[in-house]
C-alpha cells in the first residue's frame, strides 16, 4: 500500500520544472531531486521507525504489562539512535533516502560537487532529531519534583518553544514548496540538502493508465450511488409481465381456491392465504412483511400493486 500511495503521489504530484540533465561522467555533481521524492524519502523513514518499534515491543508480550512504560522515551531514542549510526553517519542518508536514491549533501560548501556531511552536521542532526524528540516527551517528568509555580513557568516556557518550532516547521514547508530546498526545518538550520546519488533521467509518464482508473472508480461510485435507489423486485416484475403475460384466470375466489396451491413470493403451500386483488394467493407472513418493507410492493406474477390485503375465504 506503501509503494502504491507513493507512485500515485509521483503521478500528480510531478515536478515540472526541476533541472534533470546529467553531469560530466568525470566529476561527481548534485542531482536536484523533486519535492515529492523528499517528502517520500520523510514518509518512508516515519513507516520504518513505526516498524521498528512495533517489533520492539513485540518482544515484551510476555513480559509484565506496562513495563516499558517508565522508560519508553529513553527505548525509542536509543533506538533512533542505533538507526542513525548505521544511516547518518555512515551513509549520510536515511533509509527512506536509500530506498529512493537520494543522499544528504554539505549545502554549506561553495562547490557544486557533492560534499558529504561533516562530523559536526552529523551530530547536529542526532541533538535536533533524536534528542529534540527525547526532551518533547520528558520535558514535564523533568520539572514536575520542582515548586507549584515554577513548574507552571516552566511548563509555559516549553509549550511556547514548541508553538514556535510548529511555526518554523510551517514557514519553512512552505518555502520548501517554493523551491524544493529543505524539507524540514533540521535540515534548513543546518544547511544540508537532498540529492540524487546518481544522475536522473527525465521520467516520461504516460496517463492512459491513471485516465482508466479514474473513469472505472467514478463509474463504480456511480453506481455505488445509484443502485439503492432502484426496486430490483419491482423492475424483475415489470420485465416478467412483459415477456410472461398472465392471462385466462377468474377473478372468483373459487378459482383462487382451485389454481393457486402454492404461495407467488416463496412458492410453497400458502400458509395462512391472503390476497391482495389480484388472481394469486400469498402467505400472510410472505406478502405483510413485503409489504412493510415496501409500500409499492406489486405481486410477482402479475405485477398487480397491493390493494387490500384479505385473507382467502373458501365456499363450500
Amino acid at each position: 500500500m506503501l509503494n502504491f500511495r507513493i507512485t500515485y503521489l509521483n503521478f500528480f504530484l510531478e515536478d515540472s520544472g526541476e533541472d534533470m540533465a546529467a553531469s560530466d561522467s568525470n566529476a561527481e555533481s548534485v542531482n536536484p531531486v523533486l519535492r515529492i521524492s523528499q517528502l517520500d524519502a520523510l514518509e518512508l523513514n516515519k513507516a520504518l521507525e513505526q516498524l521498528v518499534w512495533s517489533q520492539f515491543t513485540n518482544c515484551f508480550h510476555g513480559f509484565k504489562p506496562g513495563v516499558l512504560a517508565h522508560f519508553e522515551p529513553e527505548v525509542k531514542a536509543f533506538l533512533w539512535l542505533f538507526l542513525w549510526r548505521f544511516t547518518i553517519y555512515s551513509k549520510n542518508a536515511t533509509v527512506g533516502q536509500t530506498i529512493l536514491n537520494i543522499r544528504y549533501k554539505n549545502d554549506l560548501s561553495q562547490t557544486e560537487k557533492y560534499q558529504p556531511l561533516s562530523k559536526h552536521q552529523k551530530l547536529w542532526y542526532l541533538i535536533c532529531s533524536v534528542g529534540g524528540r527525547w526532551l518533547e516527551e520528558r520535558c514535564y517528568d523533568l520539572f514536575r519534583n520542582r515548586h507549584l509555580e515554577s513548574f507552571c513557568k516552566t511548563k509555559l516556557f516549553i509549550n511556547f518553544v514548541a508553538g514556535l518550532i510548529k511555526i518554523g516547521g510551517l514557514l519553512n514547508f512552505l518555502v520548501f514548496l517554493q523551491n524544493g530546498k529543505f524539507a524540514t526545518l533540521t535540515e534548513r538550520i543546518l544547511r544540508i540538502r537532498s540529492v540524487f546519488c546518481r544522475p536522473q533521467n527525465v521520467r516520461q509518464i504516460g496517463f492512459e493508465y491513471m485516465n482508466r482508473e479514474l473513469l472505472w472508480h467514478g463509474f463504480a461510485e456511480f453506481l455505488i450511488y445509484l443502485l439503492p435507489l432502484i426496486n430490483m423486485q419491482k423492475l424483475k416484475v415489470r420485465i416478467s409481465s412483459w415477456c410472461l403475460p398472465v392471462a385466462g384466470l377468474s377473478n372468483s375466489e373459487n378459482t383462487l381456491v382451485n389454481h393457486c396451491k402454492e404461495c407467488s413470493v416463496c412458492g410453497e403451500w400458502p400458509t395462512m392465504p391472503h390476497t391482495i386483488g389480484c388472481p394469486h394467493v400469498f402467505c400472510y407472513y410472505c406478502i405483510k412483511s413485503n409489504y412493510l418493507f415496501d409500500m409499492y410492493f406489486t405481486c410477482p406474477k402479475c405485477g398487480m400493486e397491493v390493494h387490500s390485503l384479505q385473507p382467502l375465504k373458501y365456499k363450500n
